[in-house]
């Protein structure tokens, strides 16, 4: 195995009982975004596990197994899809988060849920639409955002993988958001690869449960996590970090991330989930050698996405060509490697090849 950076251990320890209650309830979600600044990060936080039970279902475990049934397709089956919107949160009673005000409460994680749904396609999200039905569940991808900042600028981004065909889930976190009580903390950076592992486990457990808002939507054997700033490297470390390691990830999508500072190093334990990783020349926020630190080590499958001149949030909220690029490539990586689509490597590199604009380095 191959580590990056040495593991400093935090002065929190394990939090709560192992057992935990996932509450979900539809709640409305506030989101606006500002520039990311990155500020001291303390040790490891809670390291509890990740299982999940909602009302009417067992919990489950980070490799716990999930029924996957055989549906009816729908008339709709093949991408590009509509997309749905849901709004659900997720309390996780086995780690808690300490208020301005000194108080401590569970961690509560607001997530927006985006999915294939029936219906014509369109620039928006349809809240409560009914979901497409394929042959089979659709791949999950769940995504982290940076820092400061709510999934809502982020829309775009996440609107062209659901219409691609996946469920793409969204978590709040709850201290680093741009809403956050008393303003983000950075600080809170090392608890949140625990929180995209409570999400997915959450998830699996709304769609293995009859009746439930995502019920039978979700392939439990074919997840990836994604993630911008600090985002990204919360998706690194539950992808790649034997500390935070969750199996179930088959694949990871880092946009402009960097290792987490000062809570660990990157293991990249066999099997390690094949990698994109895109980064702009011009970032000064997380700068190329800190994406060029872990690829370079990381085995293959791997693909780094550079683009000339590229800011730290632009290419993934609005700045163009960049985000079409990014939209383009983040697609046939996600379908080369959880739908095993052919052409999808092909479609990679010519997607991500602009002369003067971007350039990717791949080896499969």
């Amino acid at each position: 195995m191959v580590r990056v950076g040495k593991v400093a251990p935090g002065p929190g320890g394990r939090v709560g009982p192992r057992a935990l209650l996932v509450a979900i309830a539809v709640v409305a979600l506030a989101g606006c975004g500002g520039a990311k600044e990155r500020g001291p990060v303390s040790g490891r936080g809670a390291q509890a596990p990740a299982p999940s039970a909602s009302p009417g279902a067992p919990a489950r475990g980070p490799s716990a197994p999930a029924v996957k049934p055989h549906l009816p397709p729908s008339r709709s089956a093949r991408p590009p899809f509509a997309v749905g919107e849901r709004v659900m949160a997720f309390v996780d009673r086995s780690r808690m988060i300490r208020l301005v005000s000194g108080a401590r409460e569970p961690r509560r994680l607001v997530t927006v849920i985006r999915y294939p749904a029936r219906g014509p396609t369109s620039g928006v999200d349809v809240r409560g639409a009914p979901a497409a039905r394929a042959a089979k569940p659709f791949p999950l991808v769940v995504f982290g955002h940076g820092f400061a900042v709510t999934p809502g600028i982020y829309a775009p981004l996440l609107r062209a993988w659901a219409r691609a065909g996946y469920v793409v889930a969204a978590p709040v976190f709850p201290i680093e958001n741009a809403n956050a009580p008393g303003g983000p903390d950075e600080s809170d950076l090392v608890n949140q690869p625990r929180d995209m592992s409570f999400v997915i486990s959450a998830l699996l457990a709304d769609s293995a449960r009859r009746g439930g808002a995502l019920s039978h939507l979700i392939d439990s054997r074919a997840i990836a996590v994604a993630g911008q700033s600090d985002g990204g490297e919360t998706a690194l470390a539950a992808a790649y970090d034997s500390h935070y390691l969750d199996r179930r990830v088959r694949a990871a999508i880092i946009l402009s991330g960097a290792v987490i500072p000062g809570a660990g190093g990157l293991d990249f334990p066999a099997p390690s989930p094949p990698l994109l990783a895109t980064q702009g020349t011009a970032d000064t926020v997380n700068p190329p050698s800190r994406t060029t630190a872990f690829f370079r080590l990381c085995p293959a499958p791997k693909f780094l996405l550079t683009m000339f001149g590229a800011s730290h949030l632009g290419p993934y909220t609005d700045e163009q060509p960049q985000l079409q690029i990014v939209q383009r490539v983040t697609v046939a990586f996600l379908e080369r490697y959880l739908n095993r689509a052919p052409g999808a490597l092909r479609r990679l590199r010519t997607a991500g090849d602009e002369p003067g604009t971007s350039v990717v380095q791949a080896d499969p």
